[in-house]
């Protein structure tokens, strides 16, 4: 019988040939052709002003972005322990299934809720969204 860790190091040193050899063809097959609008700064469509260090992005979309990912894993998670539930049920109990679940998702509401109060959630309205917002009542 082999050692199932031949396997897993097989799998890794796959893992990593692959993307190493696929960048390395694409630096030798892809042209070189250096001009001024590849090296500007991309500012979702606006002519960028100033430097890439002087620019300062609102901290806002990352924190959404960490929210989204860290909900996300949270459904991928979730997802394989509701498929599993009741034959889990049957074979171990209720409770020896239940409180871990029941553990994470207080966490995660806690988490939430922490989010929720320091503002990660809560968008910043832009003096041009709400110029003309009393208007329409």
């Amino acid at each position: 019988m082999s050692n199932p860790w031949i396997a897993i190091g097989a799998l890794a040193v796959v893992g990593l040939a692959i993307p190493i050899s696929m960048m390395a063809v694409s630096s030798l097959l892809r042209p070189s052709v250096p001009e001024q609008g590849k090296r500007a700064t991309y500012e979702s469509g606006e002519v960028p002003t100033g430097s890439s260090r002087q620019i300062k992005f609102n901290i806002q979309y990352y924190m959404v972005a960490l929210l989204f990912v860290v909900f996300d894993i949270e459904t991928v998670l979730i997802f394989p322990w509701t498929v599993i539930y009741r034959d889990a049920v049957s074979a171990v109990g209720m409770t020896t299934v239940l409180v871990p679940m029941v553990v994470f998702i207080g966490v995660l509401v806690v988490g939430l809720g922490w989010a929720w109060r320091n503002g990660a959630v809560r968008w910043v309205r832009s003096p041009r969204a709400t110029k003309g917002a009393d208007t329409y009542e």
